[in-house]
């Protein structure tokens, strides 16, 4: 394979970040800059695939080069992820955002990520029946057959822990290997042993007052470095999302999506009944669906493009305090919590479609009733500890459809698609943690209305803490 083609493809890339680059210069918001580098990305991408089409080696070679914009921007979200998480929780506590209810808002988040988790499965198990799909449609190749017997490996090694150690995996017994995010469940560990270094906080200032300032003075010095950190990595987001769509679209596999193009479109409309839910539940609590898309559009395209909610979370958070009027403590718990539970997508949807369209292969019948609220209910069980990154709804299809004993092999032939459909769910866990949070506060009482129908605390898709610090605490 020769170099110049892929050194020429490369500095196409560079071009278009220059351009995104002078874009911000000439004024235009944050996100315009996102929309305008998705639409570049996929523009570019198409071109290089439909370019090289004969020449196969060089959309590899170049997409490596491409990873260090796309790929080093999610990871550097990543880095700021664990330390977010818990420097947020914690300076909740110290500025008594979270002293009083926490348990109760808490397990409100939780109800509402879980409830609306059950709901997305029933909304995936009626486009199961309006496209009349079954899994004996799906072809097996060879890469299907390499990943179904990876799967049944996973499998083994899930049949092995019951439902009650699974949710003790939750549990932060070693918070310092939880940091380093090494676990599926690291994430919700850390939020936890946030709430316990909060507690222990407001214990102290019982005590010991002055020992308790000492501490809330470093908690505010942290976050403020760790805030600043977000700031600069989001940024880059015109930037990343510019390279990971010209990934996705040089990449992507358009003859596999066409051959299973009823199932791509059957979770879609899943998906986007969901979302459209998502904005029925804030009409029925007072507020304007219109104002909350128009805000959440810049995040909910970033977690469509990384397929990442970990990733995304800086942005959620950020979104939810400074454009939506939520108050720091409870959108750090509503984002937090909805990495690791109730992800309506990657755990609602997605297992329930595969569950059903399963059964017929063992002889059940999937439409009769009791079939029906046994899919239901362990996909609500289920959706506890499904990791916010890619990978998480093959994760929680494997424990739905093993809870059910049904093949978990049906997963391993979507594999062509996989990265599409992942791309939507992503998005709407994303929403689904956003609404938990704006529905808690409204519930609670501590929803900043005014912020959530004005243009927002930084303006009209300022969004990146550039021209404004970002407003911790609000």
């Amino acid at each position: 394979m020769a170099w110049l083609p892929v050194a020429l493809n490369v500095a196409g890339l560079f071009v278009l970040i220059a351009v995104l680059y002078g874009l911000k210069g000439r004024g235009l918001s944050f996100s315009s800059r996102v929309f305008a580098g998705l639409g570049l990305g996929v523009a570019y991408g198409l071109v290089l695939h439909t370019a090289y089409q004969a020449q196969p080696g060089v959309i590899p070679a170049s997409v490596e080069w491409f990873n260090l914009v796309g790929t080093g921007y999610v990871k550097l979200l990543q880095m700021v992820t664990i330390p977010l998480v818990f420097v947020a929780i914690v300076s909740a506590f110290t500025r008594m955002e979270l002293a009083d209810n926490t348990g109760r808002l808490a397990l409100t988040v939780v109800a509402i990520l879980v409830a609306t988790t059950a709901i997305a499965a029933v909304l995936g198990i009626g486009s199961v029946g309006l496209f009349g799909l079954d899994a004996s449609q799906f072809h097996q190749g060879q890469a299907e057959a390499q990943r179904i017997q990876q799967l049944e490996q996973t499998f083994g090694e899930l049949q092995q822990m019951s439902a009650p150690e699974r949710l003790l995996e939750l549990l932060p017994a070693n918070p310092f290997l939880d940091f380093t995010g090494q676990r599926r469940a690291s994430t919700i560990a850390v939020v936890i042993f946030a709430a316990f270094v909060g507690s222990a906080y407001l214990g102290l200032r019982h005590r010991d007052p002055q020992a308790a300032e000492t501490f809330a003075g470093i908690v505010r010095a942290l976050e403020g470095v760790v805030m600043g950190m977000v700031r600069q990595v989001i940024r880059l987001t015109p930037y990343g999302i510019l390279a990971i769509m010209t990934r996705v679209a040089a990449t992507s596999d358009y003859t596999a999506i066409w051959q299973l193009g009823k199932f791509v479109v059957a979770s879609y409309a899943a998906l986007a009944a969901m979302f459209l839910l998502h904005l029925l539940f804030l009409g029925a609590a007072g507020l304007s669906p219109a104002a909350y898309v128009r805000k959440a559009l810049p995040v909910l395209t970033f977690a469509f493009s990384s397929r990442s909610s970990a990733a995304t979370l800086p942005l959620n958070v950020r979104t939810q305090v400074e454009e939506l009027g939520v108050p720091q403590g409870i959108a750090n718990l509503a984002g937090s919590l909805g990495l690791s539970i109730g992800q309506n997508g990657c755990a609602g949807v997605y297992p329930a479609m595969l569950a059903v369209m399963a059964a017929p292969l063992v002889g059940i019948d999937p439409w009769t009733p009791g079939f029906l609220l046994s899919v239901v209910g362990v996909v609500a069980i289920s959706s506890f500890g499904v990791a916010g990154v890619g990978g998480g709804a093959t994760f929680a299809s494997l424990l739905v459809l093993s809870m059910l004993n049904l093949p978990v092999g049906l997963a391993g032939l979507l594999i062509s698609v996989e990265p599409l459909i992942d791309m939507g769910r992503t998005a709407l866990n994303v929403s689904g943690a956003m609404t938990a949070g704006i529905l808690t506060s409204r519930m609670a009482g501590r929803l900043d209305v005014d912020v959530y129908r004005g243009r927002g605390a930084t303006g009209a898709g300022a969004g990146t803490g550039e021209e404004a610090g970002v407003q911790v605490g609000a």
